[in-house]
This record gives C-alpha cells, sequence and structure tokens, in this order.
C-alpha cells in the first residue's frame, strides 16, 4: 500500500512533489490530408498534436476561408481537431482553417501560437498573404472581430452581390492577416456581417471599402530578432531572414451609413400631456398632424436635436384629459426604390395614465394640500384657501462661477408660452454696491423650453441675477418662482489661449476639436487662414482631433457605399497638450505626417489589444521554493 500510494504521488506531474510543470506548447504531428496538401476535396479535416488540445473561443477566432456559407463544425477530441466542412469545396481554390491563438493544451493551458492550416483542391496551392489594420472612421479606434474580404471581382457590385474570395477577422488591435491568395488584382473589404451572408446588404452593417487596387507579392527579406538573457537583458540581436508579403500596410476605415430609410418607426403617449412620434432616422420637413377629434392648433411641437423625433405639447387642458386622441400624420418616407413619398397614416393615441387615475391622484393630491392648510389654520398660521397651481420649476447654469464665453441657459420641464425679459434683473458688483448691467433674454431658436440670457461678462468681477416670479409662464399656465444666483466671472489668468497651426492643403476645411482623457469633445473651431484659435481655455490635459468637413454643414458624416463616398476624413494629433494658465500655445500640425494606425494616442484608445498568451513559467517559481526548502533543511 506504501509503494502504491508513493508511485501515484511520482506519477503527478505539475504539482510540487511530482515534477515540473509542463511548459511545453502543443505541437503538430500530422493532419489528413497533410498540410499544404493538392488535389484534395476533403469533407472532414483532422489534425494531430503530441499531446491533448482544446479550443478557446472558436467562434470568434477561427475562419475558414474561402468562407462557408454552413459554418464548418469544428471540435477538439483529445489530441485531435476535427473540423468538418459543410459545404461544397471549389474547383483550383485554396482552402485555408486559420486558428488565430485558439489552441492551447489541455492541462496547462500552453499556447500553440497562430497557427493555421491549409490544402488546395486544385494542382497547386496558393501561398500569398495582406495584412492591415480596420478603423473607426470617426475615431480611429480599432474594431476588432469584423470581417475582413477581398474580391477578384473589382466592380464595385461585387460587394453587394457576391460572398469574399478570402476573408479573415480582426484581433483586439485591428490588425488582419488574409492568407492563401493567389496572385492577381484584388479589392478590400470590412463588413460586421449582421445575417451571415459576407455580402453588404443591410445598411446597418458597419463596412469600410477602398478603391485602391490590391496585387500580392512576396520578396526575401530580414528583420532583427532579440534575443534576451533574462526579462531585463538583451543578450545578442541576431538577423533574421523570412519571406515578406506585401502589401502589409492595407488601412479600412469603418463606418455605418445614416442614410437608414425613413419611415415611422412608432408613436405613444406615456403621459397625458404630450404625443409622441418617433422616425427611423431624420428629415428636414416636419410631419403634418391633422386632429380628427381635436383641433391641431392646440398642439406645440418640439423636435429633437437629430430631428427623427416630434413631441406634440397639448395646450389644452380638455384635450389632456382626453384618454384617447385620434390623428391623421403626413409625413415622407422612402419607398422601396429610396424615394422619398408622402404617406398619410390614421393614428390613435391612448394615454397610458387614464382620465379615471388622474383624477383619482388630483383629489388624493388635493386632500394632502387640505389638511395641511387646515393645520396652518388651527396653529393660526396664514393659509390658503384657494389650492394654487404647483410652480414651474426652472434649472439653469452658473450659479458660483461662469466662464468668460459661457451664457446663462434657462430649461424649463414644459413648453413656455411667454418670457418676460423685463423680470431678469441682473448686477455687477463695484465696491460694496450691486449696480445694474446690460443683459438680453432670448428664447433658444426652435427650442419652446429654453431661454437665454446673454451679459457683457468681465473678468474677476461679481454678477448678482435676480428673476422675479412669473418671468416664465407654461403653457399650462404654470408660473417660475422668484430667483436669485450670483456668480463670478474668473480672472483673466485663469485661463490661457491655444492655437493649432494646420500645414498642407485641407486646412480651410478643417473642424479642429479639443478632447479631454475620455476622448469626448471639450471645445471645437473651425480653421480661418490655417489656425484654429481656441481663447479662455481651461487649463490642463487635452488631446486634439481634425475632421475635413468637406460638405460644410459643421459636423462630420460618415459615407455612403452606393454614392461611392468615403467617410469624411479625421486625424488625431499624437501626443497630449498640456495647456498652462496664463499662456498662449500654439502648435503646428501636419495632419498627414504620422501613419493613420499611429496617430491617435494610447491613453485614449478605449480598444486595447488582445492579452497575449504567454507560457506562464511556474517551473522558475518552483524551483525557487524549492531552493529554499533545501535551505531551511
Amino acid at each position: 500500500m506504501f509503494l502504491a500510494v508513493l508511485l501515484t504521488a511520482c506519477a503527478r506531474p505539475g504539482t510540487p512533489d511530482g515534477g515540473p510543470f509542463d511548459e511545453t506548447p502543443p505541437r503538430v504531428v500530422g493532419a489528413n490530408p497533410a498540410e499544404g496538401a493538392v488535389g484534395a476535396m476533403p469533407k472532414t479535416i483532422e489534425i494531430f498534436f503530441d499531446e491533448y488540445v482544446k479550443l478557446e473561443n472558436a467562434y470568434e477566432k477561427v475562419v475558414v476561408s474561402p468562407p462557408q456559407m454552413n459554418q464548418p463544425e469544428i471540435a477538439a477530441n483529445g489530441n485531435r481537431i476535427k473540423v468538418k466542412l459543410l459545404d461544397s469545396l471549389k474547383p483550383n481554390t485554396t482552402y485555408t482553417i486559420d486558428f488565430s491563438d485558439a489552441i492551447v493544451d489541455n492541462h496547462e493551458g500552453n499556447p500553440m501560437g497562430k497557427y493555421s492550416y491549409s490544402f488546395a483542391t486544385g494542382d497547386s496551392i496558393s501561398n500569398m498573404e495582406v495584412s492591415g489594420k480596420v478603423l473607426n472612421a470617426r475615431n480611429l479606434e480599432p474594431i476588432k472581430g469584423i470581417l475582413v474580404g477581398l474580391h477578384a471581382d473589382t466592380a464595385a457590385t461585387a460587394f453587394t452581390t457576391k460572398p469574399f474570395d478570402r476573408m479573415a477577422r480582426t484581433n483586439g488591435s485591428g490588425e488582419f492577416t488574409i492568407k492563401g491568395i493567389a496572385p492577381g488584382h484584388y479589392r478590400a473589404y470590412a463588413l460586421q456581417d449582421a445575417d451571415g451572408d459576407f455580402i453588404f446588404g443591410q445598411k446597418s452593417e458597419m463596412l469600410a471599402f477602398s478603391r485602391r487596387d490590391i496585387c500580392p507579392r512576396s520578396f526575401p527579406d530580414q528583420r532583427a530578432d532579440t534575443v534576451w538573457r533574462d526579462s531585463t537583458h538583451i543578450d545578442s540581436v541576431r538577423m533574421v531572414k523570412f519571406t515578406h508579403y506585401v502589401p502589409d500596410d492595407i488601412v479600412l476605415l469603418a463606418f455605418a451609413e445614416s442614410t437608414l430609410d425613413r419611415h415611422l418607426l412608432k408613436t405613444e403617449r406615456k403621459v397625458p400631456e404630450h404625443l409622441d412620434v418617433f422616425f427611423t432616422a431624420p428629415c428636414e420637413e416636419k410631419p403634418v398632424i391633422k386632429g380628427l377629434n381635436f383641433d391641431e392648433s392646440r398642439l406645440v411641437a418640439e423636435l429633437s436635436a437629430k430631428n427623427d423625433t416630434v413631441i406634440y405639447w397639448i395646450s389644452d387642458t380638455a384635450l389632456v384629459h382626453t384618454d384617447t386622441l385620434s390623428a391623421a400624420l403626413t409625413y415622407l418616407e422612402n419607398d422601396s426604390l429610396g424615394n422619398l413619398v408622402s404617406r398619410t397614416d390614421t393614428l390613435q393615441f391612448v394615454s397610458r395614465l387614464p382620465r379615471s387615475r388622474q383624477l383619482k391622484m388630483e383629489q388624493e393630491a388635493y386632500k394632502e394640500w387640505q389638511r395641511t392648510q387646515e393645520k396652518l389654520r388651527k396653529r393660526g398660521k396664514a393659509y390658503q384657501t384657494v389650492m394654487p397651481l404647483p410652480p414651474l420649476n426652472i434649472s439653469s447654469n452658473g450659479n458660483g462661477s461662469l466662464d468668460l464665453y459661457d451664457n446663462i441657459r434657462f430649461s424649463s420641464p414644459e413648453p413656455l408660452s411667454s418670457i418676460d425679459t423685463s423680470k431678469f434683473h441682473l448686477y455687477v458688483r463695484q465696491d460694496s454696491l450691486y449696480l445694474p448691467a446690460d443683459c438680453e433674454v432670448e428664447a433658444s431658436p426652435g427650442r419652446t423650453m429654453q431661454c437665454v440670457l446673454y451679459g457683457e461678462w468681465r473678468s474677476e468681477q461679481q454678477y448678482l441675477l435676480r428673476v422675479d416670479s412669473a418671468a416664465m409662464v407654461s403653457i399650462y399656465g404654470k408660473a417660475s418662482p422668484k430667483m436669485e444666483q450670483r456668480f463670478t466671472i474668473p480672472s483673466l489668468d485663469k485661463y490661457c489661449t491655444f492655437t493649432a497651426t494646420l500645414v498642407g492643403r485641407h486646412d480651410t476645411l478643417a473642424i479642429v476639436q479639443l478632447l479631454n482623457s475620455s476622448d469626448n469633445v471639450v471645445r471645437e473651431e473651425r480653421c480661418k487662414d490655417g489656425k484654429a484659435s481656441f481663447f479662455f481655455v481651461n487649463p490642463g490635459t487635452y488631446y486634439m482631433r481634425a475632421f475635413l468637413d468637406r460638405n460644410g454643414n459643421g459636423q462630420w458624416d460618415e459615407g455612403n457605399y452606393a454614392d461611392d463616398r468615403q467617410p469624411e476624413e479625421v486625424y488625431y494629433f499624437s501626443s497630449s497638450l498640456s495647456l498652462r494658465a496664463k499662456w498662449d500655445q500654439e502648435q503646428e500640425w501636419n495632419l498627414q505626417r504620422t501613419p493613420l494606425v499611429k496617430q491617435k494616442p494610447d491613453k485614449i484608445t478605449k480598444q486595447k489589444p488582445d492579452k497575449e498568451k504567454k507560457i506562464q513559467n511556474r517551473n522558475i517559481e518552483r524551483a525557487k521554493q524549492w531552493r529554499t526548502k533545501e535551505e531551511v533543511k
């Protein structure tokens, strides 16, 4: 029994008392058909290893090229991987199964490294490769997991009518390598394939395309290979010969088309006070609503910022109390050919809060108010005999401090029917007194629920703003309460001035943006005479982005494949900007000097590279533990 226990303990490799850990990665010892075989037409492929293996994230990482319309069955079993092809094979074609780094040994998880298997149905095998990177056209973020494909048919219709001839998938750095390519001319595309047909057909699918012809070729080359003595010391640098496949610098800029077909998405009436109409895409022309059991002149329309949603506020309280409102809505939508045509729908807006429930809530609120007033009366305090309307709760900015370039904005929870500008009083402090100061109050253009107060701000000045009660009244008769806020304009010494000087022929089209550490826009300015100047900038660390506003609408625009239009170009300044108070700083920027794939700083890049799989080297730690034990003995 003692010998049996001893033998069992000695047979447990990978434990401190049973031998060293297995740190040897799996190795291919054979395949059927053989790797690189020609004239093969297999339905099942088996790859054999020198130890038991398993596949990690096979669905995400393993790619069969040319693409299979019926996804192959791929599974690891013991010391082999079995691939069952469910599609018929094409003649005279090289097939590649790219496993990436999905193969690890079964016991310790030692990674095999990147591995691909190939065979040919014809009498020769193609071995050319091309590689590159896919970036998000909007913000130059690497895109992980998007398909990248080649078409030998260089016509634009190939992308919308045929599956890819060859393809690969990007890793966490947005990088791809397409293998098994025959000599010839190709066009490259990227596609987030939503329906699995390897064809761009749904406008919701993210895509990238290039009109550059790709001609794969190879040549002998050599590179420097560093030999490390340990983790911190270099032993030597040697030159290693290899076959260099080009092009290896393909850059595809992916985007989602914004020109979605416009249709009525849904209508609802969550609260009694307004009717909500949602569309799938924006339109500059407003829909026309006609009341069937009410007067539509009682509606106040509020458009969303993207013009794809319309909120119709009901100004008549009698209509607010009506549970169901019928209306005919006339709007523009896209027909089957993509043309905008007029359509009229009859709609029923049913309140989710019926009048019976409204009455119950109003009665409960009234009883609570009565109890409060009765308590005040019994205590001999002032009380009300008529229940007033609730106040209009107005929110505003600028309380405490206001930047020189900013204005005070007032926001209402419901549309305003009137703004009495005579009830806004601005004062500036001089010595110990507050003296009247000039200001103007205007309704925000196109917004029924906002107004803005403009003043001539001066640095290091203290201001007092008093707003009388009922300065703003909503369409339901609710009045704003009396308001008062004090604020100070900071000293000019708090700010800095920054100027970006663009070098190149595109500088007149550029809009330059200052970004924070979250890659969000803080300020933006259009280039004038090659310069974008930012005044009264708060000191701190910023990043810089620019895009070429080719259509002059002041915003970045996606591309469109049918129109052969690429998205507007985006560039990043490759390092951060440290802006200091009281300093006027200028930065010269050549948008194209740094390659596009290296422009975005790592600190604001959200898509990080995949964590590299490494052998854990636990035997070193094990040896240290055993050495310590021996020293103790």
